[in-house]
């Protein structure tokens, strides 16, 4: 049981070599643009695989450099809710 959880903190999951949030981010806007302009606008579909190629070379190496951005991103979504405060103060307070 440790070791599955150390590998999984060791090794973040990842999808040809890109970290897995961002790259599904990446791939779920990017496709449904390119088949809306080529239904739309008769475009070449070279343009909008050049541009996912070089945005998924970017996620990559920006996933070299911060490998849990995954989490990241998970985290921030967690706690960037909206928070009732007991009291009238400025920021978040996590409290009943």
């Amino acid at each position: 049981m440790r070791a599955l959880i150390l590998k999984a903190v060791a090794n973040p999951p990842k999808i040809l070599w890109g970290p897995l949030l961002p790259v599904l981010i990446n791939l779920s806007i990017q496709f449904p643009l390119m088949f809306m302009a080529i239904g739309a606008f008769n475009m070449n579909p070279i343009f909008f695989l050049a541009s996912i190629t070089l945005a998924h070379a970017g996620i990559v190496l920006y996933g070299a450099k911060e490998p849990h951005i995954s989490t990241m991103i998970q985290a921030f979504g967690q706690t960037y809710r909206k928070t009732n405060n007991l009291y009238p103060e400025g920021g978040n307070k996590f409290e009943p």
